[in-house]
């Protein structure tokens, strides 16, 4: 076994139009080159009618996507042992029932 390369120093900053904003509906579209995830928020108007407004397209690597896979796996396995397990069926609050995407 070769020992690890040092991890050089990372520094985080925000770029100037660096933004938060709140998705509730993801899509993700492959191809051979990149994974594009398309945020949104969806929203109910009725029972039988859902709009959901696509706000932000990240592009990812798939080694990216990957690497995104593999960190979302772990804070949501930490995040199920100290809050309990999540269901993805929604819970009548004005979505029509059936599995959500």
């Amino acid at each position: 076994m070769s020992p690890s390369a040092p991890q050089p120093e990372m520094n985080l900053e925000q770029a100037a139009d660096y933004r938060e904003s709140y998705a509730n509906s993801v899509q993700v579209r492959v191809s051979v080159w990149d994974f594009l995830l398309v945020f949104g928020l969806a929203t109910s108007e009725s029972p039988d009618k859902v709009t959901i407004r696509n706000h932000q397209a990240i592009y990812l690597s798939p080694q990216q996507a990957k690497a995104l896979w593999n960190v979302l796996g772990q804070n949501l396995a930490q995040y199920e042992q100290a809050f309990g397990t999540l269901n993805l069926e929604p819970q009548s609050h004005g979505f029509s029932q059936g599995p959500v995407n």
